[in-house]
């Protein structure tokens, strides 16, 4: 009873954030079906306070939505012989299947290089790649970036976020029509100084339906039958179209 007490004196005594986050999704979860082509994902919140802003340094805003992880290669390829061929092969640990940063300015300008490492914010840093023994892996992780980055699977949106009198701010995000499913996790960072102030992380649900959640369960649990289906409905419509080939030149 006596330690119960002493930790809630002590609570009571920490002083409370000067600023604090409260966040609104236009959806929380996001369904594939077999027309799916993309969602946009509003994200809008306000930012609650004790007391007044400080006029100095200026109230910024991160937001960053991340894809499930999984583990990645990244492969050099060399030509030999007038042959273009794999020489050396990368393993990342994990990197995420999609990453998108929308902030209120230059990221590099609001957020230290301290704050990003402790917090895994721009997209290099939300790629893992420790433990690997492999000689210049930062190029390895480059490579990825920019094919993903290519792909539009990573990028960065500075300016995107619309912060009103640093108390209301807004941005939608795009998320491409290939996606993994999975939980998408969305992350919202007040900064004053290049300093976090505050952090807010939810989790956007993403998963098959209807006829595309049906596919792919039967792909995962009955393979075989799977394989055989899909090669009978190839012969099928190779028969089909061969019959109407032949109808055609007649």
């Amino acid at each position: 009873m006596i330690l119960r007490l002493a930790f809630l004196l002590i609570a009571l005594a920490l002083p409370a954030r000067a600023e604090e986050i409260v966040l609104g999704l236009s959806q929380d979860q996001v369904a594939i079906t077999a027309t799916f082509d993309g969602s946009d994902i509003l994200i809008f919140g306000a930012v609650r306070r004790e007391a007044p802003p400080p006029e100095a340094p200026p109230l910024e805003v991160i937001v960053t939505v991340s894809g499930p992880l999984a583990p990645a290669t990244v492969r050099r390829k060399e030509r030999r012989a007038g042959i273009w061929v794999n020489t050396e092969v990368f393993e990342v640990d994990a990197a995420p299947s999609f990453y998108a940063v929308a902030t209120t300015g230059p990221l590099e300008e609001i957020l230290t290089a301290t704050e990003d490492l402790r917090h895994a914010v721009s997209i290099p840093r939300a790629i893992r790649a420790v433990g690997n023994r492999v000689s210049g892996a930062g190029d390895y992780v480059a490579a990825l970036l920019r094919i993903r980055s290519a792909e539009g699977l990573y990028r960065y949106e500075e300016g995107a976020v619309d912060l009103e009198r640093e108390t209301l701010f807004r941005t939608a995000l795009t998320l491409p029509a290939d996606l993994v499913e999975g939980n998408y996790t969305t992350r919202i960072f007040l900064t004053r100084g290049g300093a976090v102030v505050d952090r807010y992380e939810t989790v956007i649900g993403v998963q098959k339906v209807g006829i595309e959640r049906w596919l792919y369960n039967f792909a995962q649990q009955q393979a075989a039958l799977y394989g055989l289906m899909a090669l009978a409905l190839a012969v099928l419509a190779g028969w089909a179209a061969s019959l109407a080939f032949a109808g055609w030149r007649r």
